[in-house]
């Protein structure tokens, strides 16, 4: 066995030496690397660009990341555009579909009516007092900035609309005279058909069938001391006013809508509050209060 030389062990301790110095390097390298990724861990960036809303942390605040991710702000994204969550019972969410048009206004600006429009039905319903309530998402424009976050809404769904119809009020519809202020000659054929109604209930027939035939009505109109019948065809109703339509129903036309009751010795019964309302029909015939259908749209919830 030879003996190596001297340039030969200084050649061996310099490679040596070279590959302890790159691996003290790489190694340097790797807890440069870990340090910088820890340090952008403490940059906190928004995933999307928008207005804060809320801010859920203070400064100073141990932010610690775990399974639960948590909430540090409350962020919009666009406020051009506003969602409205909508509370419908089960009840009436069978009139409600995607594209449907609503309206609706809000406390802030009580003489103004926003317009959107039925984006989306959750199904995820909830239980409210014992009532199925599903929400309901409405996307309307908001350009210029009025509406704000968290504002209450009042919303009307607008399930049917008519333009250039006769309405008439519905006390009209509701309102039945006695037997001795119908006209003589109309006496016979109430009576006959105030009996038949109480004595045949109606046939059951489909749901499809009972929303495609017509509601029928009665209006009552004046025929100098007493009042006729107006059999009318019943359409779509606001809550206040319903539109009617038939041979004998005419722009102007006077209808009852009530009855005016008599002041006995001119105020109110003893023991009764005047300011309790008079609701009721006075015996014998008092004159009928009146009102005029007019042409106008109706129609909506």
């Amino acid at each position: 066995m030879g003996a190596l030389s001297r340039p030969a062990i200084r050649a061996a301790n310099s490679a040596g030496g070279v590959a302890a110095a790159r691996w003290a390097v790489a190694q340097a390298q790797a807890s440069l690397d870990s340090a910088e990724q820890n340090l952008r861990y403490c940059t906190i960036v928004s995933p999307v660009k928008g207005i804060i809303i809320d801010r859920r942390v203070n400064i100073g605040q141990t932010v610690v990341s775990s399974l639960s991710t948590p909430s540090l702000f409350l962020i919009a994204k666009d406020l051009t555009r506003i969602q409205v969550w909508v509370s419908v019972n089960e009840a009436d969410i069978g009139n409600v579909h995607r594209g449907q048009p609503v309206t609706f206004t809000i406390d802030a600006f009580p003489n103004q009516v926003f317009h959107g429009q039925i984006t989306n039905i959750r199904l995820n319903a909830t239980m409210t007092q014992n009532v199925v309530v599903y929400t309901v998402e409405v996307t309307t424009d908001n350009a210029d900035g009025k509406l704000l976050p968290y504002l209450t809404t009042n919303v009307r769904f607008v399930t049917g609309s008519r333009h250039n119809v006769l309405v008439v009020p519905n006390a009209a519809l509701r309102w039945q005279p006695q037997s001795n202020q119908i006209a003589p000659q109309f006496r016979p054929a109430v009576e006959d058909t105030s009996t038949a109604a109480r004595r045949s209930p109606p046939p059951a027939s489909a749901p499809d069938a009972d929303a495609a035939a017509p509601r029928h009505g009665t209006v009552w109109v004046e025929q100098g001391e007493f009042v006729q019948p107006v059999r009318v065809n019943v359409g779509l109703t606001d809550g206040t006013l319903t539109e009617v339509e038939g041979p004998e129903v005419a722009e102007g036309m006077r209808v009852v809508v009530g009855e005016a009751l008599p002041q006995a010795s001119g105020g109110p019964a003893p023991g009764t509050s005047p300011f309790t309302p008079q609701i009721g029909r006075a015996r014998g015939r008092a004159a009928p209060g009146e009102s005029s259908p007019g042409s106008q749209p109706s129609g909506g919830r």
